[in-house]
C-alpha cells in the first residue's frame, strides 16, 4: 500500500497562473511521492499518517539554485573578507577560492562526505527541498561519488553539478594542477551517467563548470559529452569585474557565440551584466542564481534580480552560495535582497529630499524568487516550486503562531514567511513524499543509503547530534592540515594564477 500523509487544516499557499500566491485553509493529501488532493474536509484513509495543521503555514519547498554544499567544515572562516580575500589565502582563515576550491584540496572523501552531509541537513533544517549544488571537490573520483553518496543518505532533492576543477598539486612552490579535464575526470562523468539518477530520482546529475574561458571546441565536446551523460543543467559562476584581472570575460556573450547558451544554462551571481548580456540570457531562456549575501558582502555589485534596468527577475532565482560564511536559509536571501533593493531604490528619491510614492517590490515577488522561479531555473516547473496536485510532495510547514510570525501569519501568510520566519518556525519538512524534519527535529538520515556509489563510511543510521559531533571531529583534524601551509606563498599563487593586478586593489577611493 502507498504510505500517505494528510496535512489537516492548515493555510496552504498555492499559485495561480500568473504566479500570485494565495492564502487558503485546505487540507493537502500526499501519496507515495505526490500531492495527491488540495481541499477542504479531506478524511484520512487506513494507515494514512495525519498531521493536524491547525495554525500552521504549508509552504512549496525552497529551491536553492547555487550552493557549496561541501563547505561545513569551514563554516565561519569568511566572516569579514572581500571576494578577493575569500579567493586568496592571505591569513589562516582564508584558504579558499569560488572556482578552484583550494580548501577542497585538502579534504580526503571522507571530509567531503561529512562536511556534504552537513550541508544537505542544514538546507532541509532551514526549509530547503532542492538545490542545485556547484560540487567543486573533484580531487578524486571517489571525492565527488562520497559528496553524491551523501546526498543521497541527506534525502534532500539535488542537482549535482560534477565539477571539474584545478587542485593544488603542491603548496610550497605554490602549483595547480593545469588539465581541469583529465582523461579520469571525463572517464568519471560518464560513469556517473550511467548511474544517474541517485537516490530513487531525487539526485540528478549537472555539470558545473568555470572554464568557459577555453577555446571553444574544447567547450562543445565537454558540454556534448555532459548531455550525452544526460546532464540537463550546467552552471557556471559569472561575476564581472569583481576581480581585478587581466582577464574579464563576458561569459553570457562567450557561450552565446559558441552556440551553446540555451535554457540549460544557469549562471550564478550574473553581477554587473550589461543590457546586451541581460536580453541574450531573456532570448535563449537562461537563468541566474543570486546570492545576496555573497554578493553583498564580498563586492560583487548589486544583485541583479530587481535591478529594473536589466528586467531580468523572470529568469532569476535565489542562492546561498557558501554557507562557511552564511545561513543557508532562503527566506532570509528573500529578506536581504527585498531590503536591500528598496534601500537601493530610495536613495536617489532621498538625495533630492523627495520621498517615494511607493514600495519597491513585494513580499509575494521575493517569495516567489525562492519557489517557482527555482523551479524554472532548473526545468522542473511542472514538479516542484509551488503546490499544485499531482506535483511531489516537496513542502514545509511553519509554525503561524510562533512569537516571530503570529499575527502576521494571519493577517498576510507570504509576508510573514518573507519578513518574519526564523529557521525555528519551521515544523516539518517533506520531500518526495518523506518526513525530513517534524517536530522542528531533523529525521535520523540512513548513512548507508549511498553506499552503493562510495563505500568509505560503515555507520548507519544516525540522528543529527552523532552527524554534529563528527563533524566537529572532522573539522578539528582538518584545521591541523590548514595550519601547516604556508599562506604567503598561496596567496601570492592565487595572484598569479588569476592574473591579479594588485593596485586595483585598494583601501579606499
Amino acid at each position: 500500500m502507498v504510505a500517505s500523509i494528510l496535512l489537516q487544516g492548515g493555510t496552504v499557499l498555492t499559485h495561480d497562473k500568473h504566479d500570485h500566491v494565495h492564502a487558503a485553509k485546505a487540507d493537502l493529501l500526499i501519496e507515495g511521492n505526490l500531492i495527491k488532493k488540495i481541499e477542504s474536509g479531506l478524511s484520512p484513509f487506513p494507515g494514512t499518517q495525519v498531521v493536524d495543521c491547525t495554525d500552521k503555514i504549508i509552504s512549496p519547498g525552497f529551491i536553492d539554485t547555487h550552493h557549496h554544499v561541501w563547505q561545513t567544515l569551514l563554516k565561519g572562516r569568511h566572516a569579514n573578507h572581500t571576494l578577493v580575500e575569500y579567493f586568496g589565502p592571505g591569513e589562516q582563515h582564508s584558504i579558499d577560492m569560488k572556482s578552484r576550491n583550494f580548501a577542497a584540496s585538502v579534504h580526503s572523501p571522507k571530509d567531503i562526505f561529512w562536511g556534504e552531509l552537513g550541508g544537505a541537513l542544514e538546507c532541509l533544517d532551514v526549509g530547503t527541498t532542492t538545490v542545485v549544488d556547484h560540487a567543486s571537490v573533484n580531487i578524486s573520483a571517489d571525492h565527488s561519488k562520497a559528496a553524491i553518496a551523501a546526498t543521497v543518505s541527506s534525502g534532500i532533492r539535488s542537482i549535482f553539478g560534477y565539477c571539474p576543477i584545478a587542485p593544488v598539486e603542491n603548496w610550497k612552490p605554490f602549483t595547480l594542477g593545469q588539465n581541469l579535464l583529465a582523461e579520469w575526470v571525463l572517464k568519471t562523468l560518464e560513469e556517473l551517467g550511467l548511474k544517474s539518477p541517485f537516490g530513487n530520482g531525487r539526485v540528478q546529475l549537472g555539470l558545473a563548470f568555470d572554464g568557459t574561458y577555453l577555446p571553444k571546441e574544447v567547450l562543445m565536446n565537454l558540454f556534448s559529452k555532459a548531455k550525452a551523460a544526460g546532464v540537463k543543467i550546467i552552471t557556471t559562476h559569472y561575476v564581472r569585474a569583481a576581480v581585478p584581472s587581466q582577464a574579464q570575460l563576458k561569459a553570457i556573450e562567450t557561450l552565446h557565440s559558441h552556440g551553446l547558451l540555451d535554457s540549460s544554462i544557469l549562471f550564478s551571481h550574473g553581477s554587473n551584466m550589461d543590457p546586451d548580456e541581460a536580453a541574450l540570457l531573456l532570448n535563449t531562456n537562461s537563468h541566474v542564481s543570486v546570492t545576496p549575501s555573497t554578493e553583498l558582502q564580498m563586492g560583487h555589485g548589486e544583485p541583479v534580480a530587481f535591478q529594473s534596468k536589466l528586467g531580468i527577475q523572470s529568469h532569476c532565482s535565489l542562492g546561498i552560495d557558501c554557507h562557511s560564511n552564511n545561513t543557508a536559509s532562503i527566506p532570509g536571501e528573500m529578506r536581504l535582497l527585498l531590503q536591500s533593493a528598496r534601500g537601493t531604490y530610495n536613495q536617489p528619491f532621498l538625495t533630492q529630499s523627495k520621498v517615494p510614492a511607493k514600495v519597491y517590490k513585494t513580499v509575494e515577488e521575493a517569495f516567489n524568487l525562492g519557489t517557482i522561479n527555482g523551479a524554472r531555473a532548473i526545468g522542473m516547473d511542472d514538479q516542484i516550486g509551488s503546490l499544485a496536485v499531482g506535483k511531489l510532495a516537496d513542502l514545509v510547514v511553519f509554525d503561524a503562531s510562533s512569537p516571530s510570525m503570529v499575527c502576521g501569519a494571519q493577517h498576510d501568510a507570504v509576508a510573514a514567511v518573507v519578513l518574519h520566519s526564523s529557521p525555528g518556525d519551521i515544523e516539518m519538512v517533506v520531500v518526495d513524499g518523506v518526513v525530513r524534519k517534524q517536530g522542528t527535529r531533523l529525521s535520523a538520515v540512513d548513512v548507508a543509503a549511498g553506499r552503493g556509489l562510495w563505500a568509505g563510511e560503515e555507520r548507519d543510521i544516525l540522528e543529527w547530534a552523532d552527524v554534529a559531533r563528527i563533524l566537529v571531529e572532522r573539522r578539528e583534524v582538518l584545521q591541523e592540515t590548514l595550519e601547516k601551509i604556508d599562506y604567503d606563498e598561496a596567496k601570492a599563487g592565487v595572484i598569479r594564477a588569476f592574473y591579479v593586478n594588485e593596485r586595483n586593489i585598494v583601501d579606499s577611493l
